[in-house]
């Protein structure tokens, strides 16, 4: 017999299966080849790493359907205790006492067993009973000792424990931030995980130190091996690129006026455009620096990307997916400069409908370099005497605002949700030290070239799902009809109804609700909850919807600078255009490029946590010595233990419910709301709020508010 997972499991799961061995389940199901036991070996250890069986002690195997256990991943809490969040579609989060855990720790895979309703009964508990993955190899901390022994109290005060350090070796001194490795981890009897010292980070007060200690805890890389840098520095060379243009017999767009518009303090600038107003409408062009030329597949730059996956932009530095020969020399699209290209030529009809499109590998020199601000300027007509860099171009910005605006109206009537949140940056000094917190809306610059881009990447999805070629997408699934039911209710507290079956929602729905509290007080409260209503889009190499764009395919490809998804798109582009997209070549593609979209939407969370702590961090740094000021906010979330309040400026605090002494407040979990006993005094998600600073504590970077 050749075993197979799904014999396996449907062995397993027999009615009258009962708890075998692995000698028992060998003989059960017939096996008796070498290479077949091993497969039948394989197949049980990644069950019992899915969760999906158990081997007890006494070895044999039990299936779990059904048996009262979950999987998923531990949320640990600085007093001790924990919630599962389960793997499970639809099942409730579970709690699990400080003597249930077991050794577990804090982002853990664990295996629990449910025990029915916690004291409060309302929320269930459960124990766990095997971990499945760790998940945390090294852990950064603050350093408490000698030099012959101490103590690392973790950063995140949700690894509730402290870990020993039997040996020290190098210089470390009290206070210094230090990178651990576990060597011990805790159990049952011995709830103090060991370690030893990696690295020492700096002490804690040193500037830079607090962002490098984050770093560190995520796991983001920092220097550039050696071989990877002598790989970047080939290419620094402007003759280069006109030899490889002449080589490839590029199509040379140099005399095409075209313009980069950015952040004025960008240094990887991937994408331009270029806008020609036609007899039949409009010829946009977006064009994407060529980084598949200078990063060439399997070599040193090519495994370094693919492993850094993406660029991290943190509140003082850079952790960059490529070297800054590349990224901010070479590759990055200066004016004036000579650069290579991958061009895409869309053809659009006076209401933006896509009459045809056009790739090619081009030659470019940008005109100019824009910023979203000086353009905002100019199309606000804010500015009486234009730079003369404006001037040149104020037609061309004049038509793209315009063709801008016919693309979005053409996107929000197909359905597609635009949610306009408050972006903040905040601007240090040379020592890191936070001065101001910049809230930047999104201005008709911006609009622009998000309206150029989403479109490119449309329509280069739609052009490889019809050729039928291996391909990573960009994926974002419809909400699961769970977490609308809880939208739905949400929204019932404030009169707005979400119509209709759950089971067969649309974007263009929920895309009238963000419509309906548009500039009302309500509206970043609404938005907030509907985007936690949907799931986060990731990259995947099987084609499916994009439900937020309400886009049949959607890929990722104006950014390889800074996105490894972006630069494989560019190479399997690379490769259709050039004819040797072979069927070896598609069959490896074919294996590989699932490991390529998980891994990559694996470190776009990772980056996105380390982005949000170290933005958090300086958030708090900015408010230290402003207590006893009074703010305006509104209320962000509610918990039984308090609720939060966010200010205009991003910045938000807690008010714990021990803060509030004019009665004792009842957590409604189904209104949002804390609600006064005597007085029925209510605070509700969303209400306006004035509040004063009452404390800042940033060793648990926590803002504690009093309400006026």
């Amino acid at each position: 017999m050749t075993v197979s997972k799904k014999k396996v499991l449907k062995f397993l799961f027999e009615k009258d299966y009962r708890p075998l061995t692995f000698e028992g389940l060998r003989k059960g199901l017939g096996i008796a080849k070498d290479r077949d036991i091993e497969e039948l070996f394989s197949f049980l250890a990644s069950l019992e790493e899915e969760g999906v069986v158990l081997k007890t002690v006494q070895g044999r195997y039990t299936p779990l359907k059904g048996k009262g256990m979950l999987v998923g991943v531990l949320q640990g809490h600085a007093q001790g205790y924990a919630f599962l969040l389960p793997e499970a579609s639809g099942e409730a989060d579970v709690f699990i006492p400080r003597e249930k855990i077991k050794g577990a720790m804090h982002k853990d895979r664990v295996m629990v067993r449910l025990l029915g309703k916690s004291t409060n009964g309302h929320r269930r508990e459960g124990e766990v009973i095997r971990i499945l993955k760790r998940g945390n190899t090294n852990i950064v901390g603050t350093f408490q000792g000698n030099r012959h022994r101490g103590t690392v109290l973790p950063d995140d005060r949700r690894l509730a424990h402290e870990i020993r350090i039997s040996r020290v070796f190098g210089k470390v001194d009290p206070g210094d931030k230090i990178l651990v490795s576990i060597t011990r981890w805790p159990d049952s009897f011995n709830g103090s995980p060991e370690g030893k010292i990696v690295e020492v980070i700096g002490p804690a007060d040193e500037p830079g130190v607090d962002i490098t200690s984050i770093q560190k805890k995520f796991g983001l890389p920092s220097a550039f091996p050696a071989k990877v840098l002598k790989e970047a520095e080939r290419w620094q060379d402007e003759e280069q690129v006109l030899a490889a243009a002449a080589a490839e017999n590029r199509r040379d767009l140099c005399a095409l006026p075209m313009i980069t518009i950015d952040d004025a303090d960008a240094k990887d600038l991937d994408d331009a455009v270029s806008l020609e107003k036609t007899a039949g409408g409009y010829r946009l062009g977006v064009h994407i620096a060529d980084v598949s030329y200078y990063v060439r597949e399997r070599s040193a730059l090519d495994r370094e990307a693919a492993r850094r996956a993406n660029s991290v932009y943190l509140p003082d530095r850079v952790v960059p997916m490529l070297p800054a020969e590349l990224s901010n020399g070479i590759c990055s699209l200066n004016p004036g400069a000579h650069r290579l290209a991958i061009s895409v030529f869309m053809e659009l009809t006076p209401g933006g409908e896509l009459q045809n499109s056009d790739f090619c590998f081009s030659l470019i020199r940008i005109d100019e370099r824009l910023t979203y601000e000086g353009v905002n300027r100019v199309l606000q007509e804010e500015q009486e005497q234009l730079e003369q860099k404006y001037a040149a171009f104020s037609q061309t910005l004049a038509d793209m605002h315009e063709l801008a605006g016919i693309l979005k109206e053409k996107r929000k009537r197909r359905g597609a949700l635009d949610f306009n949140f408050p972006e903040a940056k905040v601007i240090l000094d040379e020592q890191g030290k936070p001065l101001e917190i910049k809230v930047r809306e999104h201005g008709a610059a911006e609009t622009m070239i998000e309206e150029f881009m989403l479109l490119c990447n449309e329509v280069v999805a739609d052009y490889f799902y019809r050729q039928k070629t291996p391909f990573i997408y960009r994926v974002h699934e419809r909400p699961t009809e769970e977490k609308l039911s809880t939208l739905r209710d949400f929204l019932s507290l404030f009169n707005i109804k979400l119509k209709g079956s759950l089971s067969r929602i649309s974007p263009r729905q929920l895309q009238k609700i963000t419509a309906e509290i548009k500039d009302t007080p309500l509206e970043k409260t609404v938005n907030f909850m509907l985007l936690r209503s949907l799931p986060q889009a990731h990259y995947s190499a099987f084609p499916a919807e994009h439900f937020g764009l309400a886009s049949s395919y959607y890929t990722h490809f104006t950014a390889p600078i800074r996105r490894y998804p972006d630069l494989l798109v560019h190479r399997i582009l690379r490769h259709h255009l050039a004819g040797t997209l072979t069927k070896a070549e598609s069959r490896k593609l074919t294996s590989h490029l699932p490991l390529v979209a998980k891994h990559a939407s694996e470190q776009e969370r990772v980056a996105l946590e380390a982005e949000r702590e170290c933005l958090d961090l300086k958030k708090v740094e900015f408010m230290e010595g402003k207590e006893g000021n009074d703010y305006e906010g509104i209320i962000s979330g509610v918990t039984s233990f308090g609720f939060f309040v966010e200010l205009s400026n991003t910045v938000e605090g807690l008010v714990h419910v021990k803060r509030l002494e004019d009665d004792y407040y009842h957590f409604d979990e189904k209104k949002y709301a804390l609600v006064g006993e005597r007085h029925k005094k209510v605070y509700r998600l969303g209400d306006p709020l004035q509040v004063r600073l009452e404390k800042v504590d940033k060793e648990t970077r926590t803002l504690h508010f009093l309400p006026l």
